[in-house]
């Protein structure tokens, strides 16, 4: 009988010693596990002893690796996100081109801030539908508050948002100046392939006075000057033109089509692009007169007299601006991204037509 409680004890121990030993089975869901070194497996966790890890890959089959090289453990929720071998992340930068936005939400608690060669901006999820933010230059004026609301549909792949912009001069013209941009979009497309209808309406006043001429017909008096030889001389004036103070608003409806389309889970190409449709009512003024006057046909002299301003009624005149911005986005990380985009501005205002280049560089940062 002792033989037994010896074997009995002994057995005891050993089994109690070989399940501290062993270590605690883990659930078996895929894992996406990063390194310090920005390795990554895309695993099951088998065991965890505290120490390592025992990783179920399919590509080096198990993997033991001591977790003090392990940087994060992320649980992989979509496995469609998983393209030859890699495992295309999510990050709230997703929602965003160059300038424009498109109407995924950014899910609730990914703040991000975004820093360009123009000045930073920040954004807030203050839910999975609203984020609200805030844009600036890098002398703190003017200033834009920025919100967006996102609408879901049933299809995950169809979404909806209306966003607003409101801003200010600030210091710059003693916050006199204003504008707005209120627009509505439409996405279709995933987080790393989607493309986005835009349309809204844009304002802006710079605070200063705006003046136009007064429609009508002005002639404009002389001075005769008489020198000691008898001989005389007439100067001839430019007649005075009576102004108005007209509002100084500038009102456009604005459109916008733009996407993105990721190559690897580090890179994506995306554009993006805004056209401004214009209309303005101007006035035109002729001259006729004066002391230099020539026959516009035979190039003859004219006879000198007083300079005469004719001022047409307002004529509505067309302005369209196109901006279009093609570009590169490189995902570091989760929590890091960087872009660059070749952009271009071009405008055409009553038949002249201004073509420019914007490139910019913008780098992402979640918080």
């Amino acid at each position: 009988m002792k033989y037994f409680f010896v074997f009995f004890f002994t057995f005891s121990f050993l089994f109690i010693g070989n399940s501290n030993a062993q270590s605690t089975p883990r659930d078996t869901s895929l894992r996406l596990v990063e390194k310090h070194d920005g390795t990554k497996y895309i695993a099951k966790i088998i065991s965890d002893d505290g120490r390592e890890l025992l990783l179920q890959t399919e590509a080096l089959g198990k993997l033991y690796l001591p977790k003090s090289e392990v940087k994060r453990i992320s649980k992989i929720e979509d496995v469609g996100e998983i393209k030859d071998g890699e495992f295309r992340e999510e990050s709230p930068f997703t929602t965003r081109y160059a300038f424009t936005n498109n109407a995924l939400p950014i899910k609730q608690r990914n703040h991000y801030a975004m820093v360009n060669l123009f000045g930073p901006e920040i954004h807030f999820a203050v839910s999975d539908r609203l984020n609200l933010g805030i844009m600036t230059t890098w002398i703190g004026s003017p200033l834009i508050a920025v919100g967006k609301y996102t609408i879901p549909t049933d299809n995950e792949k169809v979404n909806f948002s209306i966003g607003t912009m409101l801003g200010t001069s600030g210091y710059l013209n003693q916050f006199r100046g204003f504008g707005g941009l209120h627009w509505g979009t439409f996405t279709y497309g995933d987080r790393k392939n989607n493309i986005s209808f835009s349309a809204g309406f844009g304002y802006f006043n710079s605070g200063d006075n705006a003046f136009s001429y007064e429609p009508g017909v002005y002639v404009g008096d002389s001075n005769t000057f008489t020198y000691p030889d008898g001989s005389s001389y007439t100067s001839y004036n430019y007649p005075n033109i009576p102004v108005s103070e007209i509002p100084n608003l500038i009102k456009a409806p604005i459109l916008s089509v733009a996407g993105i389309f990721q190559l690897t889970n580090k890179a994506s190409l995306f554009f993006d692009s805004m056209l401004a449709l214009g209309k303005s009512n101007r006035t035109q003024v002729t001259y006729s007169g004066g002391q230099y006057n020539y026959d516009p046909i035979t190039g003859e002299p004219l006879p000198s007299s007083n300079y005469v301003a004719t001022v047409t009624e307002p004529e509505q005149i067309s302005a369209v601006a196109l901006y279009v911005m093609p570009g590169m986005r490189f995902q570091k990380n989760e929590n890091r991204a960087f872009q660059i985009a070749l952009a271009g501005v071009s405008v055409w205002d009553n038949g002249n037509n201004y073509t420019f280049p914007l490139p910019t560089m913008s780098w992402f940062f979640k918080f």
